[in-house]
């Protein structure tokens, strides 16, 4: 039978990881990477069964680059400290490994947002590709929104990722500045270019695309919500950007 492990990336996750730990545990070994905390994340987690290793903080593929190098199951799962694994879906990812003709998986999810989980916007089915044999997936060196490659076949399964991405609109305000902070690093490193304009446009699109092309209106008030927050998140990033390219413009000595 082949082994599964799963990795999961913390940081001061002391609400989260124990539960997280507890719905990967039908794995033959859960391994956490944690960067850092001072909440008693580490001590929590291993308390739950995983294994745990501090280390720094590279950024998002990086990190768990480094779980998958130290996971010695023949497939990996990649978990995140505020995601939890249903005992569906961990049957379904015991049965998937046992396939021979596919070599990942992608894995749909389902988030809440301010209490609520939600089903419109572009948040369900939201794809997102997280299982894979060990010598055949790799993450992108992104800081945040990398992604994992998987070099063969992909498949899909069915039961969703339980996703507590937005507990309350504190969450929401917090991670809209982290991580609009670390996109606009992403987009410097991969040359995009930023403006105002460009910034307010973005952000007219995202919450077009949210409310309207991808029905977030159907879910209501939060439909609505989250429209406003993901346009906030596309303008503040390319503000972003077009600042950081300000700043480093102006760290430019002057033509003589």
């Amino acid at each position: 039978m082949p082994s599964l492990s799963i990795v999961i990336v913390a940081k001061n996750e002391a609400q989260n990881i124990a539960d997280c730990v507890r719905s990967a545990s039908f794995a033959d070994e859960v391994i956490v990477l944690d960067s850092g905390s001072t909440d008693g994340t580490p001590e929590l987690a291993r308390a739950a069964g995983a294994t745990v290793v501090c280390t720094d903080w590279p950024g998002y593929g990086p990190q768990n680059n480094r779980g998958i190098d130290l996971a010695r199951g023949d497939w990996f799962f990649s978990l995140d400290a505020d995601e939890r694994i249903t005992p569906a879906l961990a049957a379904e990812i015991r049965a998937a490994i046992e396939r021979s003709d596919v070599d990942g998986f992608r894995v749909p999810r389902i988030s809440m947002y301010c209490g609520r989980f939600m089903q419109h916007g572009g948040w369900r089915p939201d794809y997102t590709r997280r299982l894979a044999r060990k010598d055949k997936g790799r993450f992108t060196e992104h800081f945040l929104h990398a992604n994992l490659q998987v070099q063969g076949a992909l498949g899909t399964l069915h039961e969703p990722i339980v996703h507590y991405s937005f507990r309350t609109m504190d969450a929401v305000l917090e991670k809209l500045n982290r991580y609009s902070s670390a996109s606009a690093k992403d987009m410097t490193a991969a040359g995009r270019k930023g403006s105002l304009s460009r910034a307010v446009a973005h952000g007219l699109w995202a919450f077009f695309r949210t409310y309207v092309l991808r029905l977030g209106f159907l879910d209501g008030r939060w439909g609505f919500m989250l429209a406003v927050s993901n346009a906030e998140g596309t303008y503040y990033r390319y503000v972003k950007l077009w600042l950081l390219q300000q700043q480093g413009e102006a760290m430019e000595p002057p033509q003589a």
